[in-house]
């Protein structure tokens, strides 16, 4: 079994779309991560409702508001 931890080290510096609480979606470049799954995504832009907000060069994400990663 892979452990989610080690998805997200492998997906380091590659694009990923994360999922949080409340619809709102962040896709950008996997810059970090924790033990605790806060992350912090490059060249980001944010979508709510399939729509996309804005763009942001640098996001972090508290690791308790994330449903999903999707490398």
């Amino acid at each position: 079994m892979i452990k989610p931890l080690a998805v997200l080290q492998s997906s380091a510096n590659k694009n990923v779309i994360v999922g949080l609480k409340g619809g709102r979606e962040y896709r950008g470049v996997l810059d970090g991560h924790d033990p605790h799954m806060n992350l912090v995504l490059k060249s980001a832009e944010e979508k709510v409702g399939g729509n996309v907000v804005r763009k942001l060069s640098t996001v972090i994400v508290r690791g308790d508001n994330v449903v999903y990663i999707s490398p």
